[in-house]
């Protein structure tokens, strides 16, 4: 029997005044105290009239190491950033996330919603590293949840039976081009898309769609 569920169709009564936010980071390795976040992107969501979630907006940002930061090659040749490279612009570590923390508080706030919570591919390890940066950076307003967040390797798993990110797009019918992976604002898009659909496709199964 098909479950049918009227929802106000404004994010903020979605995920119980959670706003969703999608994070992607690329890191100098997989020790959030110890390695540095070398790039960060951030894609804001929104609700259709339908109900259904899509992308709005994103933004992302080169950051350099903080100064006692390791730095593990290997993690530098997966991700092909070269942060030796001198045309890279990028800011520090303070400044970058002080502007997405931002932004994140700004939607929050515009969108009656009582905070934030990440989306992310594998998430808690995202969700680690802006931690880890948000507390060595003393920044004392973080507009995301502390612990809990959206993961959408779990979700690709449940809905379309599929945990790496590639994999669970292609199975959603979502184009990716793997040449343009582990890119911060590639990978954060293409989890958004994911999660979109995800939930987009539970909302027309259990008439959530209204």
């Amino acid at each position: 029997m098909m479950l049918t569920v009227a929802i106000n169709k404004q994010i903020s009564s979605r995920f119980r005044s959670f706003l969703p936010v999608v994070i992607d980071v690329e890191t100098t390795g997989f020790d959030p105290k110890n390695n540095a976040v070398i790039q960060i992107a951030l894609v804001i969501l929104r609700m259709e009239e339908n109900g259904n979630l899509s992308i709005k907006s994103s933004e992302t940002k080169d950051i350099s190491p903080f100064a006692e930061a390791i730095i593990d090659k290997s993690a530098l040749e997966f991700t092909g950033i070269n942060i030796y490279d001198p045309a890279r612009i990028s800011q520090l570590e303070s400044t970058a996330f002080t502007e997405i923390f931002s932004s994140i508080s700004a939607e929050v706030k515009s969108t009656g919603c009582k905070r934030a919570i990440l989306v992310g591919h594998n998430a808690h390890f995202d969700l680690a590293f802006v931690n880890a940066a948000a507390e060595r950076c003393k920044i004392k307003k973080n507009p995301l949840h502390p612990f809990s967040c959206f993961d959408t390797a779990t979700l690709g798993g449940l809905a379309y039976g599929q945990t790496v990110l590639a994999k669970a797009c292609s199975a959603a019918g979502i184009h990716f081009e793997t040449e343009n992976a582990h890119n911060a604002l590639y990978d954060a898009t293409k989890t958004a898309e994911l999660f979109c659909s995800v939930v987009n496709l539970w909302n027309g199964f259990a008439g959530l769609n209204l």
